[in-house]
Formats: C-alpha cells, structure tokens, sequence
C-alpha cells in the first residue's frame, strides 16, 4: 500500500502493492500551501510514513487535541459555539518525514510538526486548502483510510 496526496488537485490515492490504484478522496490541504517549515503552516511535501495510527475503535467525531480524546463528540452546536477551533476528528494517521533536512530532523520535522491525516466536520468541509498544515478528510472517508493502511505506510505528499 501506498498514498499519494496531490496538493494541486486537493485528492488522496490509495494504490495497492502493484502500484494499482486502490480509492481516491477528496482532502482539504494546507490554506498557506506547501511547505516544511516548522511554524509556517504549510503542508510538507516528500516522501513520509504514517509513523502511528490513533483512535482505532472509537466513535465517528471523536474530538482529539493532543492526541488524545478529549471526551467531546463534535455536533454542529458545538462547531457553532467554537467557530475558530481546529477541529481534529473521528482517526489520526501521524505522518513522519522520511527525507532528512528536507521534511526529517531540524526545524523541517513533519512529526515534529505534528503534520496528520485527520478527519474534519463534514458539513464544514471544502475541497479547497483550509487548514494548518495536516490533511483534512470528510469522516467516513478516513474511517475507511484508516482501516485499510497499517502503520509505517508510505505516503508521497507532491504540489502537482
């Protein structure tokens, strides 16, 4: 298995161990576009693993800060009273870059950066760069991500 996201179109594929595309879904990627910079917001480009997998078994908007659930369940009346939260939802697939002084050690660490694959609010998501550096996807798109791919997963990040 492998993913590739395409920052150009906004999608993520999913391609077999023959290179053989498995799914394709739309994501909403970084708002300030490409990058590794720690701090700049950006998503980073290269190659990277998914480094862990979290929230196996819990429910559908499971909300996650840290990491962690917090022991909240995004509705749309808890969206609507925390407008500008970034909401992380329902899994986390925590990418590692795999290119060192590109988007490995330094002040270019993707895990460092805590740069994820993550769901969003369904209802507040848009094929568009929107976010702060992860990988956004619609719920049910990443529950089904989630239990196709084991850790340590390739995954290329490319602008086109």
């Amino acid at each position: 298995m492998r993913i590739v996201v395409n920052l150009a179109e906004q999608r993520l594929e999913l391609f077999d161990d023959a290179g053989a595309p498995v799914r394709t879904w739309p994501v909403s990627t970084a708002a300030n576009g490409a990058g590794e910079t720690s701090g700049s917001g950006c998503t980073p480009r290269g190659r990277h693993v998914v480094r862990a997998k979290i929230g196996g078994g819990m429910p559908v908007n499971t909300v996650f800060t840290g990491r962690r659930p917090t022991g909240e369940t995004y509705r749309p009346e808890l969206g609507a009273a925390e407008p500008e939260r970034d909401w992380i939802l329902s899994r986390i697939l925590w990418l590692s870059g795999s290119e060192p002084g590109h988007n490995r050690l330094g002040a270019n660490d993707t895990m460092r950066r805590y740069i994820y694959i993550h769901g969003t609010p369904d209802e507040r998501f848009v094929q568009e760069p929107r976010s702060h550096g992860c990988i956004r996807m619609r719920n049910a798109d990443l529950l089904e991500l989630f239990d196709l791919v084991p850790a340590y997963t390739p995954v290329e990040i490319r602008e086109a």
